[in-house]
């Protein structure tokens, strides 16, 4: 079963993003806390949203974690997955694809156009599934990203 988060879900989806790091190797990298989470998500102006899949005793598997785009070329609204996960125990089981479904319903549902996102190149696991469902790699854009001290600079505050 897949379901909109709510506020009691805060807590299990941070730690199901913990986990994703894990996972990534880069569980150093997750600065994130629950109140950070809880105010992107039901805040005054939510910044995001989050789906959560279930299995058949209610007990949380996966959550899918996403915000909106734009496309200036098509003039709507697109969906961007930040994550997507589902614990190691719980895979096979259609809770991966039973999230994006949802997410391509919300596209449809809205007239968004487009639903993007990232796949690290070493996770043939998941570049396969994505492939299945027809998702394909754009292979003539790569991902840039400033963040720490480059930021910073950039934006004229110096080294933070």
């Amino acid at each position: 079963m897949i379901r909109t988060a709510t506020p009691a879900d805060v807590p299990v989806i941070h730690a199901l993003i913990r986990d994703l790091a894990e996972y990534e190797k880069a569980l150093d990298e997750v600065r994130a806390t629950p109140e950070q989470l809880h105010e992107a998500l039901f805040g005054e102006r939510p910044a995001a949203y989050a789906h959560i899949a279930e299995d058949g005793e209610g007990e949380p598997v996966g959550f899918a974690l996403w915000f909106l785009s734009f496309s200036t070329w098509r003039g709507v609204h697109g969906i961007y997955l930040e994550d997507l996960y589902v614990r190691p125990e719980a895979r096979g089981g259609g809770h991966g694809k039973a999230l994006l479904t949802e997410l391509a319903r919300i596209c449809g549902e809205r007239g968004y156009e487009r639903l993007e996102w990232s796949v690290l190149n070493w996770n043939a696991p998941s570049i396969a599934f994505y492939e299945a469902l027809g998702a394909r790699p754009q292979a003539e854009w790569s991902v840039y990203r400033l963040t720490d001290g480059a930021l910073a600079a950039l934006g004229g505050r110096g080294r933070v």
